[in-house]
């Protein structure tokens, strides 16, 4: 009985500990939070960063974990290059989504398709921060110790069927992205940690031709 007890105060002690972590943020708070990552925002023109896409299935014991580069230039160019395990790359450009599969070519025309068109709008907000959009979505906005994490349900019906929710976490001091998190409407999810972050450096239109 004793160790019953004891084994229910232990998990009481980590919720509670979990609980703490993440904190709603007060009106003032979201107000200051989103000032702050808006007037980054909009002084990013171009943005590099590498990242560690972990990529959760439901039925796998392991996530499957794949690792690249992104490059970003304002307006909407984009571009995801897969490195490890395999050569990937992804690129947003003049309304189409570009795939080169270790050589194999191949583009979808975003305007063929609303639910692409939205979701690649959400990548770009994902990136730069700028994704505060009280129409689109149902925003709520917490705080734990050094970052601020903001999380989005989409409202539109179709969006939903894809994306359950969106879960961007910043560096509090820096008020850019560290972490993209997408919940899908099963229990699979997809988690970008983004790192070594180079902002405003110089990049060529020719990364993004794919």
């Amino acid at each position: 009985m004793k160790a019953k007890l004891y084994l229910f105060l232990l998990l009481l002690n980590i919720c509670n500990t979990a609980f703490a972590q993440e904190q709603k943020m007060t009106d003032s708070e979201i107000v200051s939070f989103k000032q702050d990552v808006n007037v980054v925002s909009k002084k990013i023109k171009t943005l590099t960063t590498d990242f560690v896409q972990y990529k959760h299935l439901d039925f796998l014991s392991k996530d499957i974990e794949t690792s690249g580069k992104m490059s970003f230039k304002e307006p909407a160019l984009l571009q995801w290059q897969y490195k490890k395990p395999y050569n990937y790359s992804i690129v947003f450009k003049n309304g189409k989504i570009l795939i080169n599969d270790e050589g194999k070519k191949s583009a979808v025309d975003i305007g063929n398709s609303k639910i692409f068109g939205r979701i690649n709008k959400l990548i770009i907000g994902s990136v730069s921060g700028n994704m505060f959009d009280d129409k689109e979505f149902a925003i709520s906005y917490f705080k734990s110790k050094g970052q601020n994490i903001a999380k989005f349900i989409p409202k539109d019906a179709t969006l939903k069927k894809y994306i359950k929710q969106i879960e961007l976490t910043f560096d509090k001091e820096e008020a850019t992205v560290v972490q993209v998190k997408l919940l899908e409407s099963s229990e699979d999810y997809t988690r970008i940690v983004l790192k070594n972050k180079v902002i405003n450096a110089k990049i060529d239109d020719s990364i993004f031709t794919n």
